[in-house]
């Protein structure tokens, strides 16, 4: 903490104790602050003069008290456990009896179940044991602790890895394990907040309504405000149990990294932030303060609910939050009978899945079934937030720009983007990879979007990965989980469903409106092509981007708008001022041809050079083409038009450019062009010429 002086008014000092962005205020003497000690937090901002400065806020009444409790829940859980691969191998190492122990209980339990499967497979029973056998999975992971509950847990959302008999019985890992004595539990409430637990409850459930991996969870009511809380008490011994199967999986990890050479990725990096984000987890006011993060960047959407903290009452290994009443994701039929959709529900998810993952960056790594759930007002809850993790900002751009160079085949800029996304050294060649993304990608590209499933991408970009030497970062195999678990749960309600498709208007809202310099060069990538404007990738993008609900017209294009009048467009501008001249020689014409068509035979007999060809020295493939072109246009603005959140000021800044010395050459530029093509087809109807010759720009 550093000490310092602040004044808030003229003549009225405080000193204050600065702790983070966080400040405590001690008044003057004699000077009368209220009846509850403030806060103030602090925010960077810029004064008038562009000088940066720091903006204070002073805080009092329920929000200094939250942050105060916040505080003493942080000092209660100051000696919590963190990961450290140092401390585990001092620890374990010098227990060599117990580490061959646990060894040889892991490998006996997995093996008997191997060999059970082995005879079924060669007894022709392996379906009609299904049911016995995911029974037997599921008490093997339960008995051999907290880490084969995790994988347990991971494996019941995967319904394209285990049949429907191992999903459900896996599912029950999520929150039906066997839980631990009540008096255990409330002994620890009590410990950990320091208080009688009937001065802190009015009621509480005589056992666990839930029990998870890492705890388990009573409801209760606060005896200070009778708000119905959940409570999460941490299992006895937890640390220990976890501390020793990491170790040894580490070790396998490093065996691994030493003599598998098939296998590129760094397996013990990966096996470490694992490691790390659960041992983050028996931190429950580390979680706490990870619910509250989220809340704050995601639950401003009106279906996403986020439950409140209590502070007051939670600890390193208490939590107490809002109760949520709703139903798990993967319970189909209860849902249904709530009129709500399981389809509409993880939709939900997946769009907020990547605002966490491509917006903010910072995302829940967990959401399993146990952890979202449907309110019977048709939100989508998310509880659980021991395990978050974050997406490098630079990883966020190179992600969308990816997705953008697969649709566009670009297999080259591809492969450079691994860079970016830290797969790949910088001194690498990726020439050799490009043939490899080419024979892959050609083929899944064959189908649309909407017919594209994330795991044959994953799958296949896998195969890829594995032949060269690529080091798959740890946030990026915590991205496939999440969004390998929405998709799994998807498929529990459509077998054909495909987060792909879900995904896509998020992708294109962002491509058309975001102002980042590597989005906005790559959505000028997928719009022009060989000197060419692609209309149809524009339409496309406009209405899958209308279906993502925050849409905006207003900010549709505006980046390429700004690129295109700013200083470095010049190669663009080229482009545009030739695609302008034709689209509006599309227009005019189109119009004319409208308007021969629409008359009677005997005027048409007296329009321009009355031929075979009509009004234009045209050949008909030609004039289709341009009025193709210009019912696409219109299609396209009247996308642009009837959003709710059109406004006229869009071309607000178009105009304000055309006024400068600048823009009235860009303008001047289009009007010779189209006067040229113009004047050269007037000339050409008049010596019925049949084609049209090439323009002059």
């Amino acid at each position: 903490m550093a000490a310092m002086n602040l004044v808030v008014s003229p003549g009225v000092h405080y000193s204050c104790l600065k702790a983070g962005n966080r400040f405590s205020i001690s008044k003057p003497k004699g000077y009368k602050l209220g009846p509850r000690a403030a806060l103030v937090e602090a925010g960077p901002r810029v004064d008038g003069n562009g000088t940066p400065a720091v903006a204070l806020q002073v805080l009092g009444g329920d929000r200094a008290a939250e942050l105060q409790a916040e505080a003493k829940a942080m000092a209660r859980a100051a000696n919590a456990s963190v990961y450290s691969p140092e401390l585990l191998a001092n620890k374990y190492g010098s227990r060599p009896v117990q580490a061959v122990k646990r060894t040889l209980e892991i490998l006996v339990a997995l093996g008997s179940f191997g060999t059970k499967l082995l005879f079924d497979q060669r007894n022709g029973t392996l379906d009609r044991n299904k049911r016995e056998r995911a029974i037997e999975l599921r008490s093997i992971f339960t008995r051999l602790g907290p880490t084969f509950v995790k994988l347990g847990q991971g494996l019941s959302t995967r319904p394209d890895l285990c049949p429907p008999e191992y999903l459900e019985e896996l599912a029950e890992l999520q929150d039906a394990l066997p839980t631990f004595p009540d008096a255990d539990a409330f002994s620890c409430i009590e410990r950990e907040l320091g208080m009688p637990i009937e001065s802190i409850f009015s009621s509480i459930s005589a056992s666990p309504i839930a029990a998870a991996s890492l705890g388990q969870v009573y409801k209760a009511q606060l005896k200070y405000s009778g708000q119905t809380v959940a409570v999460k008490v941490q299992r006895p011994g937890i640390e220990e149990a976890i501390g020793l199967d990491f170790y040894l999986i580490r070790g396998l990890g490093l065996f691994i990294n030493k003599y598998v050479d098939i296998i590129t990725t760094d397996v013990v990096a990966l096996i470490d932030e694992f490691s790390r984000r659960v041992y983050q987890e028996l931190n429950y006011v580390q979680e706490g303060q990870n619910a509250k993060k989220f809340k704050t960047l995601y639950a401003d959407k009106e279906d996403i609910l986020v439950p409140d903290i209590y502070w007051k009452y939670t600890s390193g290994k208490v939590l107490t939050m809002e109760w949520v009443n709703g139903v798990k994701l993967n319970q189909q039929a209860a849902i249904e009978s709530q009129g709500l959709k399981v389809i509409d529900l993880v939709t939900t998810g997946i769009q907020c899945s990547l605002r966490q993952l491509l917006e903010h960056g910072y995302f829940h790594a967990d959401p399993h079934p146990g952890n979202l759930l449907a309110t019977p007002e048709g939100k989508l809850a998310f509880l659980d937030f021991g395990m978050m993790s974050e997406t490098p900002e630079d990883a966020r751009s190179a992600i969308i720009g990816h997705v953008v160079h697969m649709v566009n085949r670009d297999y080259d800029a591809m492969a450079r983007d691994y860079y970016a996304l830290d797969f790949l050294a910088t001194d690498v060649d990726v020439s050799p990879i490009v043939p490899a993304l080419r024979d892959f990608f050609d083929d899944a590209l064959n189908y649309t979007v909407s017919e594209l499933n994330f795991k044959t991408l994953v799958d296949g970009l896998g195969n890829v990965l594995y032949q060269y030497p690529f080091n798959v970062p740890a946030y990026y195999a915590l991205i496939l989980r999440s969004l390998t678990v929405l998709e799994g749960l998807a498929l529990y309600a459509d077998p054909n469903f495909k987060v792909l498709a879900a995904s896509y208007p998020y992708f294109a809202k962002r491509l058309l409106t975001d102002p980042n310099p590597y989005l906005r060069d790559a959505l000028v990538e997928l719009l022009f092509k060989d000197g060419r404007f692609r209309w149809n990738r524009l339409e496309n993008l406009l209405i899958e981007g209308k279906k993502d609900r925050d849409f905006s017209a207003k900010d549709a294009l505006q980046p390429v708008l700004k690129l295109l009048l700013g200083p470095d467009g010049e190669e663009l501008r080229t482009l545009t001022i030739k695609e302008a001249i034709r689209v509006t020689e599309a227009v005019i014409l189109g119009s004319v041809a409208d308007a021969y068509n629409s008359a009677p035979s005997f005027v048409q007999t007296l329009m321009i050079n009355g031929n075979g060809n009509g009004p234009l020295a045209m050949s008909s493939g030609d004039l289709e083409a341009m009025m193709d072109l210009r019912n696409q246009v219109v299609r396209i603005w009247a996308l642009l038009t009837s959003s709710e959140t059109f406004d006229p000021a869009l071309l607000q800044p178009i105009l304000q450019v055309l006024q400068q010395p600048e823009g009235r050459s860009l303008g001047g530029r289009v009007i010779g062009g189209i006067t040229q093509r113009l004047a050269a087809r007037l000339l050409q109807q008049l010596l019925r010429t049949p084609t049209v010759p090439a323009s002059s720009l």
